[in-house]
């Protein structure tokens, strides 16, 4: 089968790598404005107004191969990871252990919601 013609359902290898695209692009993308605000550097607001441009293109690209919901769920359940990463390795941030259980939970749930067929 072709992918070009893959129905829009469910959850696809291709609907998880836009997934991780979007999450990436996205966190690239909030790097770049957190450098811009701390050194003033345009190319940074350029670099990541770029990416924020590619970020579309694939989340348009994307809606071929997978549900808007399905997509949408994935990208930010993959971010919140990405972001709280980011966050301690970056900025030094230390969570407390009943906020990681929190969002632990929290990704758990969204995860499911992701990943559980819809009914027709």
């Amino acid at each position: 089968m072709d992918l070009q013609t893959l129905p829009a359902r469910g959850v696809s290898v291709l609907g998880v790598g836009a997934m991780f695209a979007l999450a990436v692009l996205d966190l690239a993308a909030a790097y770049c404005a957190v450098r811009y605000l701390r050194t003033g550097h345009w190319a940074w607001w350029t670099v990541g107004a770029a990416g924020m441009v590619a970020l579309f293109g694939v989340y348009a690209a994307s809606l071929e191969y997978a549900e808007l919901a399905t997509v949408t769920l994935g990208w930010i359940v993959i971010l919140q990871v990405g972001v709280v990463v980011l966050d301690r390795v970056a900025n030094g941030v230390v969570l407390p252990p009943a906020k990681l259980l929190a969002i632990a939970g929290i990704l758990l749930l969204m995860t499911y919601l992701v990943l559980a067929p819809n009914r027709q």
